[in-house]
C-alpha cells in the first residue's frame, strides 16, 4: 500500500524544502507547487491526503484554493499557512472550509500534529468522515426524527471533519453538551479526551490554575504538579460551557492560548504545546455580550468561527413522543415503570417547554412518581400555565418581609411543590381565600427570593447560589424557568 501523499503549495523555496523534509521523515510522499495554477494541475492528476497552502501566492490568494478544494475535492482536507499575527486571515480560511491553519514561522511539532489529524480524517473509514456518517448516525446522542434534528445531525457530521472552533448556541436544556460530544465522537479525535468545563462554576481566583495547570510550589497548597484543562484535553476536544461567564482578565489569557496553541502553567518558565479543538457553548448571545462590553470582540471572532444553533424543543414537537419513550424506558430500567396516556402525550406536545429536554425529563420523572397503576395522566404532569414563567407578573419581595424557612432549601421546596401541585386546583376551589393557583404562588415566592439573593450579591450568580444553598446549575435553571434576567 502506497504512503499518503501531501501537496505543499508555497512560493518560498526554503519553506517548501523544510516542509518536504519534515513530511518525508514522517513516511509521507510529497508534491510541491509554487502557485495556484501548478497546484490545480497536481490536484487534477492525483489524490491527496492533505493540501497545505500559503495564503499569499504569485497568482492569487490561498483562500481561493481553499474554496476550490472544499468544493471540488471534498475528500481532501486543506490547511493554510498564515503570517504571524494574521488572525483575521486564519478565521476567514476556516470559514471558507479550511481544515486547520498554521502560523509562520511554522512549528514542526504543530505541523506533525496537524498532519496526523488530517490523515485520520482522509483515511478510508476514518472517524468523522462523511462516507461513514450513515453507519455512525445511530450512535449520536442527540435524538429525534424531525426535519430540524435530521439537519442538525447532518451539520454535526460535516463540522466534525474540520478543526475550526465551533460556537454552539441554544436555550438552556436544549442539548449543547450532547451536540459537542457528538461532534467529538464523529471527528478524527474520537479516541482522544473530551473535556467539558463549566466556565461559570469556577471561582475567578482559580481560573488560570484550572485552565493551564500549575507547578509544585506555585502558590500555597500547590503540593505537586498538576495539569489544567488544556493539558487534559491535549489531542482531543475542550468544551467551554457557558463561555459568556468568563471574566475579562481570563478572556485575555484564553485568547493567547488559542492563538499561540501554547499554555504556561502557573510557576513555570516555559510554555507547553497543546493540540485541542475548542467548542464553546452558551445560552446567551455572545454578540450582545460584545456590544455590552462583557465579552472581548477578538475572542468572540476566534471562538465563533462556525456557529451551530440548536432548536428548542417547542420547535420540534414531533420528537416529544420519541423522547418521552426513551426517558420512560430509562426510568423503567431503574424499576420505575409507567406509560403515557394519549391525552398526556397531547398535553406535552402543546406545552412550550422553557427548559427544553431537561424540563421534559424532570416532568416525566415527577409524573412517574404520581402515576396511578403505571399510567401517566394529564394531572400527573403538573404542567404550568402559560403565565407562570413570565417576569412581568412576578412581584418582588421586600427586605422586611419574613420568608418561610423552606423557601431557602431546595429540597424542601421540591418536596412541597411535588406534594401540592397535583391537588392545587382542588384546594383553591374548596377553600376560599387561598391562592387561585398554588404552583403559580410558589413560583412567585421563589422568584422573589432569587431576585433578593441576586441583588444582595450584585448579581454574582455563584455567590447567590451559595447563599440559597443550591448549585450554580440549579440556580441557572430556576432563573431560566422563572424568567429572572440580569438587568441591562
Amino acid at each position: 500500500m502506497s504512503s499518503p501523499r501531501i501537496l505543499v503549495v508555497d512560493d518560498e523555496p526554503d519553506l517548501r524544502e523544510l516542509l518536504e523534509i519534515t513530511l518525508v521523515k514522517m513516511g509521507l510522499d510529497v508534491d510541491s507547487a509554487e502557485s495556484i495554477g501548478a497546484a490545480r494541475l497536481h490536484l487534477a492528476s492525483a489524490e491527496y491526503a492533505l493540501v497545505l497552502t500559503d495564503m499569499r501566492l504569485p497568482d492569487g490568494l490561498g483562500i481561493d484554493l481553499v474554496r476550490e478544494v472544499s468544493s471540488d475535492h471534498k475528500n481532501t482536507p486543506i490547511a493554510v499557512l498564515t503570517a504571524f499575527g494574521s488572525a483575521d486571515n486564519a478565521v476567514a480560511a476556516l470559514k471558507a472550509g479550511a481544515f486547520d491553519y498554521l502560523s509562520k514561522p511554522v512549528g514542526l511539532d504543530q505541523l506533525r500534529a496537524m498532519v496526523l489529524s488530517a490523515l485520520r480524517i482522509s483515511r478510508p473509514g476514518g472517524g468523522g468522515w462523511a462516507g461513514t456518517a450513515s453507519d455512525k448516525q445511530p450512535l449520536l446522542r442527540l435524538m429525534g426524527q424531525s426535519a430540524a434534528m435530521q439537519e442538525l445531525r447532518s451539520q454535526i457530521v460535516r463540522l466534525a471533519r474540520s478543526m475550526a472552533p465551533i460556537a454552539i448556541t441554544g436555550e438552556s436544556g436544549s442539548g449543547k453538551e450532547l451536540a459537542a460530544r457528538d461532534i467529538h465522537a464523529q471527528s478524527a479525535r474520537a479516541d482522544k479526551p473530551f473535556v467539558a468545563v463549566n466556565c461559570g462554576a469556577i471561582p475567578e481566583a482559580l481560573m488560570e490554575a484550572e485552565f493551564f495547570g500549575y507547578r509544585k510550589g506555585a502558590f500555597t497548597g500547590a503540593i505537586e504538579d498538576r495539569d489544567g484543562f488544556f493539558q487534559a484535553a491535549n489531542g482531543g476536544t475542550l468544551m467551554l460551557d457557558e463561555v459568556a461567564d468568563l471574566p475579562l482578565p481570563m478572556q485575555v489569557k484564553l485568547l493567547r492560548a488559542i492563538q499561540e496553541r501554547r499554555v504556561r502553567k502557573l510557576g513555570a518558565t516555559v510554555e507547553e504545546l497543546v493540540d485541542v479543538r475548542l467548542i464553546s457553548a452558551t445560552h446567551q448571545s455572545l454578540a450582545d455580550c460584545v456590544e455590552r462590553g462583557k465579552f472581548r470582540q477578538d475572542l468572540y471572532y476566534r471562538l465563533n468561527v462556525i456557529e451551530l444553533s440548536l432548536p428548542p424543543l417547542r420547535e420540534r414537537c414531533d420528537d416529544i413522543g420519541m423522547l418521552a419513550d426513551l426517558i420512560l424506558g430509562r426510568l423503567a430500567s431503574a424499576g420505575r415503570q409507567a406509560i403515557l396516556a394519549p391525552e398526556a402525550l397531547q398535553a406535552l406536545q402543546t406545552y412550550p417547554f422553557p427548559g427544553n429536554v431537561r424540563e421534559l425529563e424532570n416532568i416525566l420523572e415527577r409524573a412517574v412518581a404520581f402515576a396511578n397503576e403505571g399510567v401517566i395522566e394529564v394531572a400527573d404532569l403538573a404542567l404550568k400555565g402559560g403565565g407562570s414563567t413570565g417576569a412581568a407578573a412576578s412581584p418582588s419581595l421586600t427586605e422586611n418581609e419574613q420568608l418561610p424557612e423552606f423557601a431557602l432549601k431546595p429540597e424542601a421546596t421540591a418536596h412541597v411543590s411535588h406534594a401540592v401541585r397535583a391537588s392545587a386546583a382542588v384546594l383553591s376551589n374548596a377553600l376560599p381565600g387561598l391562592p387561585c393557583s398554588l404552583p403559580d404562588h410558589l413560583d412567585d415566592v421563589e422568584r422573589g427570593i432569587i431576585r433578593r439573593a441576586l441583588a444582595k450579591t450584585h448579581f454574582n450568580r455563584t455567590q447567590a447560589a451559595n447563599l440559597l444553598g443550591i448549585s450554580f446549575r440549579q440556580l441557572r435553571y430556576r432563573m431560566q424557568r422563572l424568567g429572572v434576567h440580569e438587568p441591562e
